[in-house]
């Protein structure tokens, strides 16, 4: 012990200290350390077990490209939903703690925005309307972690339908409410009213989970722990922006280049080539038909009523 580096004891101690407290005997923990492999990054990533979760339906070349870009997405929402739950968790939370988490979803969201060059500008449109019928009926429609993202962060009635929002409180049922949340209107047959099947297929799988999931974050999604912290310790300006930009980054942008997609790849005169799942993606994609604000506490009435149109108006060239 005499010719070992203070440091290394050190340690040896505290590591002794950690395993006593649970009961565990140090030295055979530091002998299985003599067998243990050294960790490598391809092993660490699961590397060859991530390249292989790409699984065409077609031998159309471009569909790589669709696959991969939606599983990177749905990893990023994965990472929103662990800042919502860290901020729900976090037992003294301060408005420094919520800006910077805030901050982190609202960086994964414009990553996402200003990457969708790779689907709307790095695909062929014919190779897109080719296998993408072999696709039906799925649809980026039935992404469960994007609604979960959606009522992690706001009241639940700002997600109802705006023809229905009227009709409810904020304490009203939440199953009541959920009956008439907005995007159950973006997957209906536009031709009869009847839900589509990926409607169908996703309320089978995932209603009752995200019931739960709406009551469980009834009292402590973003805005509801805004708004305690504000009653205990007043207004932040900062922390108001980087909410005020979440809103705008899932609600505005997110959807609006998915809008510019559709009307790249879907929109034909005389008549629009119906999404894969049979969305009424015209009426369910622009913000400003849909009205979806989480935090219109924070929003002037001319800001809510021009919703989406300056996007709109810079990209599509039209209000």
């Amino acid at each position: 012990m005499d010719n070992l580096d203070p440091k290394i004891i050190s340690l040896l101690e505290k590591l002794e200290q950690k395993y006593a407290a649970s009961g565990q005997d140090m030295v055979s923990y530091l002998e299985g350390l003599l067998y243990n492999d050294y960790v490598k990054y391809w092993d660490y990533i699961e590397l060859e077990t991530l390249l292989s979760l790409q699984k065409p339906r077609t031998n159309i070349p471009d569909e790589n490209i669709f696959i991969i870009y939606h599983q990177i997405t749905e990893l990023y929402f994965k990472l929103s939903l662990a800042e919502i739950e860290q901020l729900a968790t976090y037992p003294s939370l301060d408005a420094a703690f919520f800006t910077e988490r805030v901050g982190r979803i609202n960086r994964y969201f414009q990553s996402l925005t200003q990457s969708f060059a790779i689907m709307v500008d790095g695909m062929e449109p014919q190779q897109f309307l080719k296998y993408r019928m072999s696709l039906l009926p799925a649809s980026g429609f039935q992404s469960v972690q994007y609604r979960m993202i959606e009522i992690g962060c706001t009241d639940f009635i700002n997600l109802v339908a705006k023809d229905k929002r009227e009709g409810f409180k904020e304490d009203s049922s939440i199953i009541e409410m959920f009956d008439h949340i907005y995007w159950k209107e973006g997957a209906i047959i536009m031709a009869n009213g009847k839900k589509t099947l990926t409607l169908e297929m996703f309320e089978q799988k995932y209603s009752e989970k995200l019931v739960w999931l709406s009551l469980d974050k009834r009292g402590c999604n973003l805005w509801q722990l805004y708004d305690k912290l504000k009653a205990k310790n007043g207004g932040n300006a900062k922390l108001e922006e980087a909410l005020r930009n979440l809103d705008a980054n899932i609600n505005i942008n997110w959807p609006l280049v998915h809008y510019r997609s559709a009307v790249r790849y879907l929109q034909r005169d005389p008549e629009d080539i119906g999404a894969t799942g049979g969305t009424n993606w015209q009426k369910y994609l622009p913000p400003r038909f849909q009205k979806r604000i989480f935090y219109p506490q924070l929003w002037s009435e001319q800001e809510m009523a021009d919703w989406g149109k300056s996007w709109v108006d810079t990209h599509l060239g039209k209000g």
